[in-house]
């Protein structure tokens, strides 16, 4: 067993496990942490706990202390900085004529990397464009090409339901998303109606996707016969989020939308 802290470097990033040693951290403390790039800065999430090891990616990084108000200082002033990185990396973007888009910029904690994120069609050779940032910079340079579903989580919006982006509020990782699930939650197959500002298919249709396989497994198939309240009748349709189904009767000819606990299979 190890004792270890869950910590989050974003807002709805994923959560890594650390070493605490003997330091007194607790959950929603702030902490300064070793990770694999370098010395970073991260928000406690999970407090201290025992897990196993195949549950931690050995050797576990450890919590060099607990973060004081230098320490935030010293993020804001990164994230100016980052600010800055980005017109300047723009600039020489457009000055190499290199068909790649710019998405965002991260300083490590301790300003020994810098990472520059960005989207393009395929690949890019950016190494003169490296140099040209080493040489402003004087630090080590990074250039991470991402995806759309992970640009989209970098800068935010509203989804097509009015809310704030999953992936960029809360999601802390992405998982594979099918067309099958939209077929099994009975949606339109339109792309316009079941993709994201990504382009991609929502990733809400994943998260809903075992809800809708549990209560189908209590519903009727369609085109079985049913008893109900109202008389015998067929199956023609199920909503799994109400958890009803849509009966046509024999005896008045109309299709009914009775709750579960009316339909009894023949």
């Amino acid at each position: 067993m190890y004792s270890v802290v869950g910590v989050r470097f974003k807002k709805a990033g994923k959560v890594y496990y650390f070493d605490p040693l003997d330091l007194p951290v607790e959950k929603e403390q702030c902490v300064i942490v070793e990770t694999a790039r370098g010395i970073e800065y991260g928000h406690v999430v999970i407090g201290k706990k025992e897990v196993q090891e195949c549950d931690v990616v050995l050797p576990l990084k450890k919590v060099i202390r607990i973060a004081g108000d230098n320490d935030a200082k010293v993020v804001d002033e990164n994230k100016l900085a980052a600010k800055d990185a980005f017109t300047t990396c723009l600039n020489k973007i457009r000055d190499h004529g290199l068909k790649m888009k710019l998405v965002d910029v991260e300083f490590t904690f301790d300003r020994n990397k810098i990472i520059f994120y960005f989207t393009a069609e395929g690949r890019v050779d950016f190494r003169e464009l490296v140099k040209d940032l080493a040489g402003i910079f004087r630090t080590r340079i990074e250039l991470r090409q991402i995806g759309v579903r992970d640009e989209a989580k970098m800068l935010g919006g509203l989804g097509p339901c009015g809310r704030v982006l999953c992936c960029s509020s809360w999601l802390g990782d992405f998982e594979p998303v099918s067309i099958k699930m939209a077929k099994d939650q009975s949606l339109s197959l339109n792309p316009t109606k079941i993709s994201g500002l990504c382009g991609r298919l929502m990733c809400c249709l994943k998260f809903e996707h075992d809800n809708y396989e549990s209560s189908k497994e209590e519903l009727p198939s369609v085109g079985k016969l049913v008893v109900t309240s109202l008389g015998d009748g067929k199956v023609v349709g199920v909503n799994a989020d109400k958890r009803t189904v849509h009966v046509q009767l024999f005896e008045i000819g109309k299709v009914k939308e009775l709750p579960l606990d009316d339909v009894v299979i023949k």
